[in-house]
């Protein structure tokens, strides 16, 4: 398959899926089978998976120690990471290893334990960047969590009505 070909068929391959699995560091992943489902996974010759949706939700992982190094071993085209979910965990901050995956487009936070409404800054700097959660987090609670921050991503919930 192409390299365009792959591009074009993204959208269409299922997430690899490892929630709700007690997850407690990134480096398990590679010894953890993802979650079945409907759809089977494809993967490349190498035997890397060939979707660009990561899904880490309710798990108990508290930071991203090691992310890069085992997407790269996870995920055929790891640059082309555009969803990840990781709702659901311990994290307490925005990991600035996210920012470099420039191709990602969703990111749910929600259910963390995120407490400082500047983390999501760190963020702005993801040029595709359209979808990101943020509701559950301690942060909620600070006073501007529901405004558009200058020169931040767009929080979750838009300007106060």
């Amino acid at each position: 398959m192409s390299r365009r070909d792959y591009m074009n068929t993204l959208v269409q391959e299922p997430p690899l899926d490892y929630s709700f699995r007690s997850i407690h560091i990134i480096p398990d992943l590679v010894s953890e089978d993802p979650r079945p489902g409907l759809r089977p996974l494809r993967h490349s010759k190498s035997g890397k998976s060939l979707t660009q949706s990561l899904w880490l939700n309710n798990n108990v992982l508290n930071d991203l120690e090691h992310f890069n190094e085992v997407v790269s071993q996870l995920l055929a085209y790891p640059q082309n990471l555009a969803w990840i979910d990781l709702s659901f965990n311990d994290l307490t901050s925005i990991d600035p290893v996210l920012t470099t995956f420039c191709n990602l487009s969703v990111i749910y936070l929600h259910g963390n334990s995120i407490h400082r409404l500047s983390e999501v800054n760190k963020l702005a700097v993801l040029p595709r960047l359209r979808s990101l959660t943020l509701h559950g987090n301690p942060m909620e609670e600070e006073k501007g969590y529901r405004v558009c921050l200058p020169g931040s991503v767009e929080m979750p919930h838009g300007p106060p009505s």
